[in-house]
């Protein structure tokens, strides 16, 4: 016999929070997707929504501009990101390997799909001045986490002369690497110069 107060054959529906949660996760990992596929003009809030399968009023109520849909993802998948690097790097072995596989893992970061949307947004940013007023302080707030990350992993001393700067100068060249591998496969010549940069990291830290 089934107890009078249990509902049979009926589905258990996801509290209000975190169904607006999960649609939020959605619209974040479509709009990354479409600045990727389709780059900042091919990115619209309407396609974006039609591609996370969200109706645009729930777009709207979350998100109600391009520019808010935009910052929120990617501050949402640079911070995943930065979680699955670190969990990456758990697994690394101490010693000299250790800082080639995280400067090896920091630099696929800087060629995948997160930062080729980002280089979307910094470049429409460049001619909008109210995208550039919200990615100039999310942009320094990413970039000091980035550096923290780094140090982290690495178990650099800053307190060390020159340390700092070893590592600012890691990840300037990471970037630098990702933009040049956008429009062609850069594997080769990347590979060579990290090989060359991770001996002379290993020294100066």
């Amino acid at each position: 016999m089934f107890d009078r107060g249990q509902s049979v054959g009926v589905p258990v529906r996801m509290p209000q929070q975190e169904r607006s949660r999960a649609t939020q996760a959605r619209l974040l990992e479509a709009t990354v997707d479409c600045l990727v596929e389709r780059g900042w003009s091919g990115t619209t809030t309407t396609v974006v929504a039609a591609m996370a399968g969200v109706s645009r009023g729930a777009q709207l109520h979350h998100y109600p501009t391009k520019a808010s849909l935009v910052m929120a993802a990617v501050e949402h998948l640079a911070e995943r990101r930065a979680e699955e690097i670190r969990n990456e790097a758990a697994a690394l072995p101490p010693g000299p390997q250790r800082l080639d596989g995280v400067v090896d893992m920091l630099a696929a970061a800087f060629t995948g799909p997160l930062y080729v949307a980002a280089l979307e947004v910094w470049i429409a940013a460049r001619t909008d001045p109210e995208l550039r007023a919200a990615l100039v302080p999310l942009e320094a707030r990413v970039g000091r986490e980035m550096h923290r990350l780094t140090v982290e992993l690495i178990g650099a001393d800053e307190r060390t002369p020159g340390v700092r700067e070893a590592v600012q100068a890691t990840l300037d060249l990471l970037r630098g690497l990702g933009v040049a591998n956008l429009l062609s496969d850069d594997t080769p010549r990347r590979t060579a110069l990290l090989a060359a940069w991770k001996r002379q990291l290993a020294t100066l830290l």
